[in-house]
């Protein structure tokens, strides 16, 4: 089996330069490839980084919510440089209504700027979104979008906008941290996905699998628990016993998909 990451930050500072020796293990647990997704200019040149070095990352470059007041005067040419460099997706970019204190004004001007250059060189693009499923949909239904299909992040949106998100050309990416017993809605809207639109994802360092479940406990210079990327084949495990289905046959439909959205990156 192969397992593809459609989403991880390999390059998080709190895994203290430890890349290497986590994309060993991830080779020897099966993993194909991963889409590395940086957060904004601090971290980009990071990203690029480990895609030169290792043929498993596949890079993806933009500008997350959450760091958007960083961002400087030159950010969008400095983006394209950085899709110039190397074959790459675009993410993670997105719209965020949940974390405290964050400001919306500027979250849609930045998130529409990046989804236009991914629709107009036809990019898979990764997107975050908290509480503002509705607007989301919105301006991915008025504005230009990657012919190829864009990616939900780990997809927590109403499972009613499921179809509506799939007419728009979405993936719906599953993350381990649905695996965890309180997630049962997350987990039940995955049934309605579109079994050619599904992917499964890490988010490593976040969004920590269960415990009984976490196969490569791994903790921060902190002590803080870190989610191994290595854990994608537990999050197949742990999806394909919730939908019934063998973990051989989710590994290739997940693949099949993988490919279609980010392939000849």
């Amino acid at each position: 089996m192969k397992f593809h990451d459609a989403h991880n930050h390999l390059q998080d500072d709190r895994f203290a330069g430890r890349q290497s020796e986590l994309l060993d293990l991830c080779k020897r647990s099966g993993i194909a490839r991963m889409v590395v997704n940086g957060a904004g200019e601090s971290d980009w040149p990071q990203v690029l980084q480990l895609a030169q070095e290792n043929k498993m990352v596949l890079p993806s470059f933009g500008y997350h919510p959450w760091y958007l007041s960083e961002r400087t005067p030159d950010w969008l040419a400095n983006l394209k440089i950085f899709l110039d460099a190397v074959p790459s997706a675009i993410g993670e970019i997105g719209l965020d209504r949940w974390k405290p204190d964050l400001p919306y004004a500027g979250q849609e001007e930045v998130f529409l700027a990046q989804l236009h250059i991914a629709a107009k060189r036809n990019l898979p693009v990764s997107i975050h979104c908290l509480q503002a499923w509705g607007r989301l949909h919105e301006l991915l239904r008025d504005h230009p979008r990657p012919a190829r299909g864009f990616v939900l992040h780990s997809f927590g949106g109403p499972m009613e906008m499921v179809p509506a998100f799939a007419r728009l050309g979405a993936y719906f990416s599953f993350p381990g941290c649905f695996l965890q017993e309180r997630k049962l809605r997350q987990r039940e809207t995955f049934k309605r996905a579109p079994a050619d639109r599904l992917l499964i994802e890490t988010d490593a360092p976040d969004q920590l699998l269960p415990e009984e479940k976490n196969l490569h406990p791994l903790a921060g210079a902190d002590g803080k628990p870190l989610n191994h990327p290595a854990n994608l084949g537990a999050v197949y495990s742990g999806l394909a016993e919730f939908l019934g289905e063998k973990v051989e046959s989710l590994a290739a439909r997940v693949e099949e998909n993988f490919l279609r959205v980010f392939g000849g990156l």
